[in-house]
């Protein structure tokens, strides 16, 4: 059972163009310690910010923003805005051709296209099956954005487009590696569906049948953060390294002392 997670202080502002921020700090570890406001935050993409939106991102004292966006995702959305002394980091967590039809459909296609591709399970069977690849395959961006989090990459902001996935695995991958509890993980990530954070499902033509009730549907898998697909990839971790340790260890390739200062940046002090 996924436990409530303790009331923090902390600012969540109703930023205008930014959708899913969040400081992730206060979530408790395993050993009893919790994550340190102020050092790690979430969003979705930041290319529609507003002045103001930017103004109070700018008071965060940010160090990086990594953005997992591909090449679609910037065509489509624009690039990240820029903010005064903080350095951007572009790592895509999908390669930019990925799905690219499939995307084109999701925005373009018809009921009976949409069926097509959505129906019957297989549009939660492709983000299932997204989790558990970008676990599998994406370890050495993962392992260069810890490193850079022990290093000096603190305060940080990740990104995707709607905060949900690539960033959420990322975000999820990050607080596994200083020992946060997975209900807490959970907890953080199922936060997404909140009506406030979620993304702005957008659909070509006007027509009632554009986002119809049957329409929205089909498309939820895609635009949900359930927690099957989070244990789907917890599961690859397991599947592919047998223990998270060994995942921290050998597919990411973080040493102890790495691991010690990433704890020392993120963490309250115990």
């Amino acid at each position: 059972m996924t436990q409530q997670l303790p009331q923090v202080p902390s600012t969540e502002p109703e930023l205008t163009g930014v959708r899913n921020f969040r400081d992730v700090g206060g979530l408790p570890t395993t050993d009893g310690r919790r994550v340190r406001p102020g050092r790690l935050f979430r969003s979705g993409h930041l290319a529609h910010a507003t002045a103001a939106d930017a103004a109070f991102l700018s008071t965060l004292g940010l160090h990086t923003v990594f953005d997992f966006r591909n090449a679609a995702d910037q065509r489509l959305e624009g690039p990240d805005i820029d903010l005064p002394g903080v350095r951007n980091v572009n790592l895509p967590l999908s390669d930019p051709a990925d799905g690219a039809e499939f995307w084109k459909m999701v925005r373009d296609g018809n009921l009976d296209e949409l069926k097509s591709i959505l129906a019957d399970g297989k549009g939660a069977g492709r983000m299932i099956a997204s989790y558990r690849m970008i676990i599998k395959e994406r370890t050495a961006e993962h392992s260069r954005v810890l490193h850079a989090l022990a290093e000096d990459s603190v305060p940080a902001l990740m990104h995707c487009a709607a905060g949900k996935d690539r960033a959420g695995l990322s975000i999820a991958v990050s607080l596994l590696a200083v020992g946060v509890e997975r209900d807490a993980i959970e907890a953080d990530y199922l936060k997404s569906n909140d009506p406030h954070r979620r993304y702005k499902v957008r659909r070509s033509g006007n027509g009632p049948d554009a986002m119809s009730p049957e329409v929205m549907e089909l498309l939820s898998p895609l635009f949900d953060a359930r927690a099957e697909y989070l244990a789907a990839a917890f599961d690859a971790i397991e599947e592919n390294w047998g223990t998270t340790e060994r995942y921290l260890t050998e597919g990411l390739r973080l040493s102890p002392q790495t691991r010690e200062r990433l704890r020392d940046r993120l963490l309250e002090q115990g």
